[in-house]
């Protein structure tokens, strides 16, 4: 694992990896991780200078490390850095797990065709996350409109990764749905893995796709695969009425 990005979320993805394989096989069972936890403020700095080759450098580091330790696959805990996913994989033996993959096949799993994206600026407006997914599973990914995106992404950076849960602002996540779903969308994904420390699918009315969730539930059956079956896409959270 490569966590850190924030800390607030890699806590979430120990935490369902370790669930997860206790549930699937019993007993006193747990995950058996590597992990590194990078300093989260060195790598903003390299987002908002847009020094996107400085942060695939210094993950790509991290993951070749993490393999050495004797990992035998690799998690970016943070959506946005997938935007680095071609190096970090290429740095490495061992297969990426891909967060845009396995929500993807979630969201068309479950036969959703416009889910709205909530995610960080640099989620929602590049086309490394939204384009991967149409492009594996033909469906259109709608993003909000540029005021709601500042609001998620501001959100996300000064309150969320800083452990800070408003009622506000999940009040404001809520309104920026409802606007979606309004335009046509007809699912959520929560697009930013701290997203899901403040909202759920207990908060809206249609189909959400908590990609934390999905991403370590995905690790977990490619790492029992050997022993068990494992299937379903367990992150994916009906929505309730």
């Amino acid at each position: 694992m490569i966590g850190g990005m924030s800390w607030e979320s890699t806590a979430v993805y120990y935490k369902r990896l370790n669930e997860q394989v206790r549930d699937a096989l019993g007993g006193l069972n747990s995950a058996d991780i590597v992990l590194r936890s990078v300093n989260f403020n060195d790598i903003v700095a390299h987002q908002k200078a847009g020094a996107w080759d400085d942060a695939a450098r210094e993950l790509s580091k991290v993951a070749i490390d993490l393999e050495n330790a004797g990992a035998e696959m690799i998690l970016i805990c943070t959506n946005t850095m997938h935007l680095l996913a071609p190096q970090v994989q290429a740095a490495v033996g061992i297969p990426l797990v891909h967060i845009a993959d396995v929500t993807g096949e979630a969201v068309a799993g479950a036969g959703c065709r416009r889910p709205l994206l909530l995610a960080t600026r640099y989620t929602m407006e590049q086309d490394f996350y939204r384009k991967h997914i149409e492009s594996s599973f033909g469906i259109e990914v709608l993003v909000p409109d540029a005021a709601d995106r500042q609001d998620v992404h501001d959100i996300i950076f000064s309150e969320l990764c800083c452990g800070i849960v408003k009622g506000s602002s999940q009040q404001r996540y809520k309104d920026v749905v409802a606007k979606g779903k309004a335009a046509g969308a007809d699912s959520v994904i929560l697009g930013c893995t701290e997203i899901g420390l403040l909202v759920s699918a207990a908060d809206f009315d249609i189909p959400t796709f908590d990609s934390t969730l999905l991403h370590a539930d995905a690790a977990v059956r490619m790492s029992l695969a050997p022993a068990m079956p494992v299937s379903g896409e367990t992150g994916f959270a009906s929505p309730m009425h």
